[in-house]
């Protein structure tokens, strides 16, 4: 099991200018084995910016684990959702670019109307989700890549959604992205959505947050709310309110012994967070 970090967790300091190539060495000079590139925090249809980061962790031995992008197939409009269908394989050729193994390739907008994320328009959505995931797998075979499917927002999250996916789409190379802590966007218990995708994960995502009801929340700026009302907002792996020692010990038992990525969300320095938060999960890892 190797420990890592997202470059989204150091959104904060690339934005405030911090260069793609100091970034990705202080992944590797804090500890990190591996790095999760993601699109909305590195830009990769600017020229260059693809090459830059595969020449610069190449060049310092730091293994690029997996590419993340976001994208939306229930637009309502079929045309804009076969437009998405596409870019996604574009997503797909970066990710080659780079050399990732892995692409996770988001499906719906993360935040939606909690009156629209109920299970029977999951159920009508899903055969079409099924066709696109069967073609985006199949793209990305093409490249012996593994596509993924995160647990992910408010609409496409919880163990039984996810699992459901996976299993009607039934092809090798298209897994999940298990996120520990994303179930509490749909107001589930994190080790029981972890329970029912540990068999599908092809890479772990470890966060941290802080959990809030709505009569104990005064300010709520900089807090998101989950489908069933309660408020949340990103913290230090191991600071929080979510169970990551009894998640690391489950995985742990499980004998799962692949990647797992530190995304840092909170408000904290982004550098010091995520130096706290790979170093937590790594101690947990090693109990």
């Amino acid at each position: 099991m190797q420990v890592g970090l997202s470059i989204y967790s150091l959104l904060d300091a690339l934005n405030k200018g911090m260069s793609l190539e100091d970034a990705i060495q202080w992944i590797k000079d804090n500890g990190g084995e591996h790095m999760e590139i993601v699109e909305f925090a590195v830009h990769p249809e600017i020229e260059g910016v693809v090459e830059r980061i595969r020449t610069k962790a190449e060049a310092i031995g730091l293994r690029i684990s997996g590419y993340c992008t976001p994208g939306n197939v229930l637009t309502g409009d079929p045309e804009q959702d076969r437009a998405a269908v596409e870019k996604l394989k574009g997503q797909i050729d970066i990710g080659h670019r780079l050399g990732a193994p892995r692409v996770r390739c988001d499906l719906s907008q993360w935040g939606r109307a909690a009156e629209d994320n109920v299970i029977e328009n999951y159920q009508r959505d899903l055969p079409w989700l099924i066709e696109v995931c069967r073609e985006l797998a199949d793209y990305a075979a093409g490249y012996g890549m593994v596509l993924t499917v995160e647990n992910h927002g408010t609409y496409i999250n919880g163990g039984d959604r996810v699992r459901q996916l996976i299993l009607g789409v039934d092809r090798p190379n298209f897994r999940c992205t298990l996120d520990v802590g994303n179930a509490i966007c749909v107001d589930e218990d994190p080790l029981k959505c972890m329970e029912a995708l540990l068999p599908f994960a092809a890479t772990v995502h470890f966060k941290d947050f802080y959990l809030r009801d709505d009569d104990l929340l005064l300010d709520k700026e900089g807090w998101m709310k989950t489908n069933g009302g309660r408020y949340f907002r990103g913290a230090i792996v191991g600071q929080g309110e979510l169970p990551v020692a009894k998640l690391m010990k489950k995985l742990k038992e499980s004998g799962y012994d692949g990647d797992v990525c530190i995304e840092f969300e909170g408000v904290e320095d982004c550098c010091n967070g995520s130096r706290i938060s790979m170093a937590n999960v790594r101690t947990l890892s090693q109990l």
